[in-house]
């Protein structure tokens, strides 16, 4: 690995994902305390939104060499492998 590259890992966040009968609200409970929520119109958009949010995060920690906010096992799992993940 040469100088400034970063060993690669992948991230697997725990969303909540809950309707108000108007909208649907997401958060990522790890990452609450820093901006890790959002909303959709309906449940698939709001799962796409918090993907989104919780990327620019990871990034903007990364890029600037910030910790990871503490969070248990059950919040947060890190692979220093990559991963694909499937939901239905």
């Amino acid at each position: 690995m040469s100088k400034g590259e970063t060993e690669a890992r992948t991230y697997l966040f725990r969303v909540v994902v809950e309707s108000d009968c108007e909208r649907w609200h997401a958060c990522c409970p790890a990452l609450e305390d820093i901006g890790g929520a959002t909303w959709g119109h309906t449940k698939e958009e709001a799962l796409r939104n918090i993907q989104e949010v919780v990327e620019v995060i990871i990034e903007e920690l990364i890029e600037d060499e910030e910790p990871m906010p503490e969070a248990s096992e059950k919040e947060v799992q890190i692979f220093s492998e990559p991963r694909v993940m499937v939901t239905t």
